[in-house]
């Protein structure tokens, strides 16, 4: 079984934000295959269901996004999934609108949100894939947590819409490829 976690902030306020990509790509994943996020286990919403012929829990962790150690720790340890079966997926700040990299293991790169769940998982060695939330401008005049807490513009929408449907293609190929295939293929 594999623990697929997409990160966000809970709650109607923070729906559009840059940092709910996450929650984004996972919305459209669960609804490509089917799964419905309807249930509260491990302080996240989740679903089960199967994806490229494995077994796989979408999780979307309801600490916010600062905090995702707890869920995906509590989540990991209450489906006996091994940590390099856990994909997480998550805004970045330093990839352009649009973009996506994959990754098989790794440090945080400054995100609070994979610095939590490394920090209490205790390990790096787990699947990733960042989701590109930069506007391609300078934003030094507005400070970090203002802006991936701000919505996507309306003109953003066609970009966000093909990032979800590459974030989903991507987690297809890794499930069902493997890690080194599909960073060929989509990095």
């Amino acid at each position: 079984m594999k623990l697929i976690v997409g990160l966000g902030n809970p709650g109607r306020i923070y729906v559009n934000n840059r940092h709910n990509a996450g929650f984004k790509c996972l919305d459209f994943l669960a609804r490509r295959h089917g799964i419905r996020l309807s249930k509260r286990r491990a302080r996240a919403k989740i679903g089960t269901g199967e994806i490229a012929g494995l077994n796989v829990v979408l999780a979307k962790p309801q600490t916010f996004v600062n905090l995702s150690g707890e869920a995906v720790a509590q989540l990991v340890r209450r489906f006996a999934i091994p940590i390099s079966d856990l994909i997480v997926v998550y805004d970045d700040l330093d990839l352009p609108l649009g973009k996506i990299r994959i990754r098989g293991r790794g440090s945080a790169g400054g995100h609070k949100g994979m610095a939590s769940i490394i920090a209490l998982l205790g390990s790096r060695e787990f699947p990733r894939i960042r989701v590109g939330i930069s506007p391609g401008q300078d934003i030094r005049g507005l400070k970090t947590p203002d802006y991936v807490l701000s919505d996507f513009a309306p003109e953003e929408n066609t970009i966000i819409n093909e990032l979800y449907i590459k974030v989903a293609d991507a987690i297809y190929y890794l499930l069902s490829e493997g890690i080194e295939a599909v960073m060929n293929r989509f990095n």
